[in-house]
């Protein structure tokens, strides 16, 4: 085997007050995850399609604004095959697509706004200027304003609640992978290590935050499966949290 099945995952219930949330990344023999500014070069087209096939499972896939504005994106899997399995499954062709941001400095052009074939939304803090807001929803795309102080929880709950999201999955960035772990919420981590090394000095890491964990505090997982692929030499690896 050369690569793990993704679009069949032994996922577990998700909890009531928010979606089970599984994160994926490619990062780099040394941990780094961006090369000239995206993920681009890190990883293969297995990894691609990988991240595709995770699609399947997901409600909502969630970007950080960084992420929007360096790479852009959207909820597609890019494959009929896909879109059919999710429709085998009840499920639209795509997922949502979401965005958080406090700021509301968003690229508006991206087909994450002007695109019509998938859902999408935006989970917007209560600090942003109107005048951001306001071209935000000039592009039809709804927008859903939650107390900044407390975004994550609020646009967790938003969509389990309003949503009906079961799962979610975050496709980075770094900073809102690091407040989801900082919450504790994060159920399970995918990754694909690739074959290269990207060196520097502050060259971001999956996972960003103002503090790191100490030992009494580290979040611990435990290893699901490392799946080796000899033609790309990629490592396709998935963690669970341990919990009580």
């Amino acid at each position: 085997m050369t690569k793990p099945d993704y679009t069949t995952l032994d996922l577990l219930p998700a909890p009531a007050e928010r979606p089970y949330i599984i994160l994926n990344m490619v990062v780099s023999i040394d941990g780094k995850v961006v090369v000239e500014g995206t993920e681009q070069g890190i990883g293969s087209k297995v990894d691609q399609r990988l991240m595709r096939e995770l699609r399947v499972n997901a409600d909502v896939v969630l970007n950080g604004a960084n992420t929007l504005r360096a790479s852009g994106t959207s909820s597609r899997t890019g494959d009929p095959i896909l879109d059919q399995l999710r429709i085998s499954r009840g499920k639209p062709p795509s997922p949502i697509a979401a965005v958080v941001s406090a700021s509301g400095n968003l690229p508006l052009e991206r087909i994450f706004f002007t695109a019509r074939d998938f859902d999408a939304v935006i989970y917007l803090a209560d600090s942003a200027p109107a005048e951001r807001r306001a071209a935000i929803e000039a592009t039809g795309r709804p927008v859903v304003t939650l107390p900044a102080e407390n975004l994550l929880p609020e646009m967790l709950r938003h969509m389990r609640e309003s949503l009906g999201a079961n799962v979610l999955l975050v496709e980075g960035g770094p900073t809102v992978n690091g407040e989801l772990f900082r919450l504790d919420v994060v159920d399970e981590f995918f990754f694909t290590l690739g074959p290269v090394v990207v060196g520097g000095h502050g060259v971001k890491t999956p996972v960003e935050s103002a503090q790191p964990f100490t030992r009494e505090t580290l979040p611990h997982f435990h290893l699901v499966w490392a799946v080796p692929n000899p033609d790309t030499n990629e490592v396709y690896c998935r963690y669970r949290r341990q919990r009580n």
